[in-house]
């Protein structure tokens, strides 16, 4: 059953009680990336495989999405600045414990590519927060494997595929 979550700004992304924070870097160049995190939605299912489906809502304001297990989450988008930022607010979930969550995606230049800064910035009791740190591993891979999956998409010239002899 989804739960309403504690609406947050966006600055809560650096006061936030809980974070998660990954970087890594891409060939593909800043305005392709913002592409497929921004526009290309219902794209996110291809390259990251955590999540089972998501599309865009109030005519690109929000999002709704599902990850491979069950959990949903309905989202207000806060930041949508093309080529520099993308960041949402989770409105309802039916993930346990949480109160309030705001993840933030960075982009910088970084030579011809992309430096990307996921930010997962949490509310919740005491236990969720330690059991979210305790999750960073795993959610660490999770991301690590959707930017190379990713990048191998935005610049497929870059990563041939196996057995093409390059």
């Amino acid at each position: 059953m989804a739960r309403r979550l504690r609406p947050v700004e966006l600055d809560f992304v650096a006061s936030a009680p809980g974070r998660l924070v990954f970087t890594a870097e891409l060939a593909a160049p800043p305005g392709a990336v913002y592409r497929s995190l921004a526009e290309e939605v219902g794209s996110w299912p291809a390259w990251f495989t955590a999540v089972a489906s998501a599309r865009p809502t109030a005519g690109g304001a929000g999002r709704t999405v599902a990850l491979r297990g069950g959990v949903s989450f309905q989202e207000t988008i806060m930041a949508a600045e093309p080529d520099v930022r993308y960041a949402y607010r989770v409105d309802e979930t039916n993930a346990p414990a949480v109160r309030a969550m705001v993840e933030e995606w960075s982009l910088s230049p970084a030579g011809p590519g992309t430096r990307v800064r996921w930010t997962m910035a949490m509310d919740g009791p005491a236990p969720y927060l330690l059991a979210m740190r305790l999750a960073r591993p795993g959610v660490g891979w999770s991301f690590r494997d959707a930017m190379r999956r990713l990048d191998r998409r935005l610049t497929p010239a870059r990563h041939p595929s196996p057995g093409s002899g390059r």
